[in-house]
């Protein structure tokens, strides 16, 4: 980072008292003058601006004791940012002494730019001021922060020289920041040579041991203090809970509530994440409670924020609503946590809501922000809106630590919003790309049936060094699936164990089980269910009960069925499956049973959903949806669809409307599904030639899938259509999965 030069030299005989310049009036005078007491209570800059004139008015800024309380408010103030207002001041200082110095690199150690402490340092020493043990521990704390190993090692070695290895908040500074940089055998080194150790300096290496997942030694450290006070409990309650140890941070603060130590803002934030985290909705209950008895706690902004969290990520997002509209101010963190919560609760339409609102109100979103909006962008198929946070993206949040993470998420959201291609062109801008950038590509090219491009990036990803992972496997048995790739898949099942000692995990059972059932292959299916080591869940006899329905094998149809209302009873999906095979058979008596015992169990088929960006509104549309402002204009095309199509000879496929009805009346059920819908709005409401994408939240039925690539060919339009699984490309009259989802 920085090399501490020059190096320090020290006179024989050092003063490490600081001694007020001859020049200055009398310390009680200067102490009890008007202009300085009114430094007490300023609160704002503009007060602050008005003072200092005073100062300068009557004369005081000639005295270094005036400027330094001048400057320590500008350093301190929790009101308002001094830092900057500090600096112009100090530079207009002919001889600063060691207080003003050390103001100074206090300001600049607690600052958002810790590394101008240390520059600062250099800068003082370099013009003959010596350091006095008051400076130390505030290049200590900027090293921790920096986690600035070198000149750490630095400043103590010139502690050392100038003798102050003894001083007590030096010797906590110094466990510190080895212990934050994850020297622990040299913050114990120092702590065990320390013939005076106070909690802080226990803390400390409590929080460097609990930071690195030694949680042992850090209880062990913590059931040495003599005394413990409420940073030493924060310090293993947060040790615990940054480990994952959610449950055994909450009994500790159980255990904390019993002694005498009040906890504080920290222990309460600490808490209320552990609550969040492990799902303990009823703690977290009793602490806002206390909280609330709690004055000064209600009025913490941390706090709040923390509660938002654990309700929105507990499900009673009421609550968390309830919490945010209730603050009158709110930073970036408030809307993060309640955007996140919306992501985390499958919210997504309420996620960008709310992230517009955060615009609207002037908050710059961070990449803390991003990487909550991107996946309801991915969701709801918000292309237009993705690529805003793209642009917003490349001009601000260029160098942030979470960069890689952007990146991948932005692959993520436009492979799943239908451009592949703009999701390949991020892909190939990266300069480093971690192992999760390399997975969202292939699951990418998996779910628009590109499996070549898949196993071509693959082995492109083998060829610079990078390990795949379960999760990698994953999605090159998804691409097998998805474009029937029987003979490869079995390879990647094999080879995976075989060559990359990775571990099968239901999702790869899952993958090779649905591309077995795809293929009528049941009997080989089923002795794979046979030899996995758990139990096979809802999603591989669901697969297995879809690949019955394309076979029409009737009779293992009702067995995976049984096994799947065993696997899922509350699940409507398996009943209405089964009831497709049913009416696709012609057996209208089994369908009006399942129907009945649906009807009985309160349970309803979950309604087909599709929804179309148009200039950044995402509208969504139900079957035979009847509520949009355009709803003629929409119902006046879908006529003219069905009287072209008609013309182009299309005959709809009646053989999945679940009721016994006549032909004419299926084609009209047919007719008004949610993608029809969608697909006609968007042709009203877009430019001849622009291609149009669609995200439906169930597997597109065949007739729909027919009429779309009629429509395409009939409209001259590229129709981009995402299911429940996967994406269709329709392209003059084609489907890109060849008829095979």
């Amino acid at each position: 980072m920085m090399l501490l030069n020059p190096p320090l030299t020290v006179p024989s005989s050092y003063p490490f008292h600081f001694l007020p310049s001859s020049s200055d009036p009398p310390y009680d005078t200067l102490r009890n003058h008007p202009s300085l007491s009114l430094l007490l209570n300023c609160k704002t800059l503009q007060s602050l601006r008005q003072i200092h004139a005073q100062i300068i008015k009557t004369g005081l800024h000639n005295t270094n004791y005036a400027l330094s309380k001048l400057l320590e408010l500008c350093v301190l103030s929790p009101h308002f940012d001094g830092i900057p207002y500090a600096i112009s001041v100090f530079e207009t200082i002919q001889e600063p002494n060691q207080f003003i110095w050390n103001t100074m690199l206090r300001g600049h150690a607690s600052s958002s730019d810790p590394l101008s402490a240390l520059k600062l340092y250099l800068c003082m020493i370099s013009h003959g001021h010596l350091p006095n043990p008051y400076t130390f521990p505030f290049l200590l704390k900027s090293c921790a922060k920096l986690k600035a190993f070198s000149e750490g090692q630095q400043i103590h070695g010139h502690v050392l020289k100038l003798g102050c290895d003894l001083d007590l908040y030096i010797h906590t500074s110094l466990v510190s920041m080895y212990a934050q940089n994850g020297r622990l055998e040299d913050a114990r080194k120092v702590f065990d040579k320390s013939p005076h150790r106070d909690v802080v300096s226990y803390t400390a290496l409590i929080t460097g041991y609990a930071s690195r997942g030694y949680i042992r030694s850090a209880r062990k450290m913590f059931d040495e203090i003599p005394m413990r006070d409420v940073v030493s409990w924060n310090a293993m309650i947060s040790g615990y809970a940054e480990t994952g140890n959610y449950k055994e941070a909450l009994r500790l603060f159980k255990e904390m509530m019993k002694t005498n130590v009040r906890p504080d803002e920290s222990t309460m934030v600490t808490v209320v994440s552990a609550c969040a985290q492990s799902g303990d909705i009823e703690l977290g209950r009793q602490v806002h409670s206390m909280i609330d008895d709690d004055h000064g706690f209600g009025s913490s902004l941390n706090i709040v924020n923390a509660l938002i969290d654990l309700y929105s990520k507990c499900g009673e997002v009421d609550t968390a609503c309830g919490l945010f509209e209730g603050l009158a101010y709110k930073d970036v963190i408030t809307w993060n946590t309640l955007i996140g919560g919306y992501t985390h609760m499958s919210l997504y339409k309420e996620a960008l809501l709310l992230f517009q609102e955060m615009l609207r109100s002037g908050e710059s979103p961070n990449d803390v922000t991003m990487l909550s909006v991107l996946p309801a962008c991915a969701h709801l198929g918000a292309i237009d809106i993705g690529r805003w946070i793209h642009v917003y993206i490349d001009r601000k949040l260029k160098s942030v630590a979470n960069a890689s993470s952007l990146r991948t998420s932005l692959i993520d959201m436009y492979a799943k919003c239908g451009d592949i291609e703009a999701a390949e062109q991020v892909f190939n801008s990266m300069i480093h790309r971690s192992l999760s950038s390399w997975n969202a590509m292939i699951f990418g090219f998996a779910m628009h049936g590109r499996a070549d491009a898949a196993f071509n990036l693959f082995s492109r990803m083998r060829k610079n060094g990078i390990e795949p992972d379960d999760i990698t496997f994953v999605g090159l048995l998804s691409a097998c699936s998805h474009s029937g790739m029987l003979d490869s898949g079995r390879h990647i099942f094999r080879t995976m164990t075989l060559d990359y000692n990775v571990t099968p995990k239901l999702e790869h059972y899952g993958c090779m089980i649905d591309l077995l059932g795809h293929s009528g292959l049941f009997k080989e299916a089923e002795e794979m269910i046979n030899t996995m080591p758990m139990e096979p869940d809802g999603v591989i006899w669901c697969s297995l009960l879809k690949a019955c329905k394309k076979h029409g094998n009737l009779e293992l149809a009702e067995s995976f069925a049984q096994k799947l209302i065993k696997a899922e009873p509350e699940n409507p999906g398996s009943y209405v499956l089964l009831s497709n095979i049913y009416a696709a058979a012609g057996r209208w008596n089994e369908v009006s049973k399942i129907r009945a015992l649906l009807n009985g169990k309160g349970m309803k088929k979950t309604p087909g959903c599709s929804s179309i960006e148009i200039d950044s509104v995402v509208h969504e549309f139900v079957i035979g949806d009847k509520f949009h402002p355009r709803n003629r204009e929409i119902y006046g095309m879908l006529e003219e669809m069905e009287v072209l199509m008609e013309e182009a000879g299309f005959v709809a496929d009646t053989s999945e409307v679940l009721q016994e009805m006549e032909e004419e009346w299926k084609e009209g059920a047919l007719r008004h599904h949610s993608e029809k819908l969608a697909i006609a709005f968007g042709l009203i409401s877009t430019k001849p030639g622009t291609k149009l994408t669609i995200v439906k939240n169930l597997r597109v039925c065949r007739n729909c899938h027919e009429a779309t690539k009629l429509i395409s060919k009939i409209y001259r339009r590229e129709i981009i259509a995402r299911d429940r699984s996967r994406f269709h490309h329709f392209r003059d009259g084609v489907c890109s999965c060849n008829d095979y989802w």
